[in-house]
């Protein structure tokens, strides 16, 4: 049977090699294509292995590519620097062990309550372990059930995020699919992540579309534009950070602009 992070490799392939035209790579668009994108054996040629080769990464079969066949392909299929790194963390073969939630260290508690910004810690499921009043007042944390603390859970099924972002709402939960799609991948088969991907495939219809597309993106600071429920539009400046006491945990800070 084949190991989940390898069939999240192939949907991964498959999804980049659909996308591509023969155009962008300088080869005839020739006879009418049954399927969009390029086919293997193009993608094959282009990247310089054996078409078998490649077939058998499409089809999430056990096989460990060196690092110049993994830059080989991602240089065929055009790939950024963010979808580079995520086919590189899924050809490795780290040895994973059983999700477990995890837990915010006393220490590292007691400091994000102290902040006067909005500030709130996750894990690698997303699932939000501490905040501060700040964050509360705006995100409603502390009015959740804690099987519903959780990034992808709280804005893609709860009207409260679409309340907070407003006209933005949708292109937020695309970002937010996207960025957890990354951390997904290197657990997929995990029990913890296939319930929540289970509770989001039955809570949100844009979901299940959003998740075929397969997107990555990496994490990034910027600027969001909330309405607070009493205060109405604010805008913030956001940063993330990884605790060095487990990387697993980030703390997200929000700094009002």
């Amino acid at each position: 049977m084949a190991e989940p992070r390898h069939g999240e490799l192939g949907d991964f392939l498959r999804s980049r090699r659909q996308r591509m035209s023969p155009k962008a790579v300088g080869l005839p668009a020739g006879r009418r294509r049954r399927t969009p994108g390029l086919r293997r054996e193009e993608v094959a040629e282009l990247a310089g292995i054996g078409v078998d080769w490649y077939i058998r990464l499409e089809q999430g079969r056990t096989v460990s590519p060196s690092a110049t066949t993994i830059d080989a392909l991602a240089r065929a299929l055009r790939l950024s620097r963010i979808e580079h790194a995520h086919l590189r963390a899924l050809t490795g073969n780290a040895e994973r062990r059983r999700f477990v939630r995890e837990v915010v260290p006393p220490t590292v508690r007691r400091l994000v309550e102290s902040l006067n910004q909005p500030a709130y810690i996750t894990g690698r499921r997303w699932d939000v372990l501490a905040w501060n009043a700040a964050a509360a007042d705006i995100f409603a944390f502390d009015r959740l059930a804690d099987a519903d603390r959780n990034v992808l859970i709280s804005v893609l099924t709860k009207p409260h995020a679409r309340r907070l972002f407003g006209a933005a709402w949708e292109e937020e939960a695309k970002r937010i699919v996207a960025q957890f799609r990354a951390t997904h991948d290197l657990w997929a088969g995990d029990p913890a992540f296939a319930d929540l991907l289970q509770r989001l495939r039955a809570e949100s219809p844009e979901f299940a579309m959003w998740w075929r597309s397969h997107d990555i993106r990496g994490a990034a600071a910027g600027v969001k534009r909330l309405r607070h429920p009493r205060k109405g539009w604010q805008r913030f400046e956001y940063a993330s950070f990884q605790a060095n006491d487990d990387p697993g945990l980030k703390l997200v800070i929000y700094t009002p602009v």
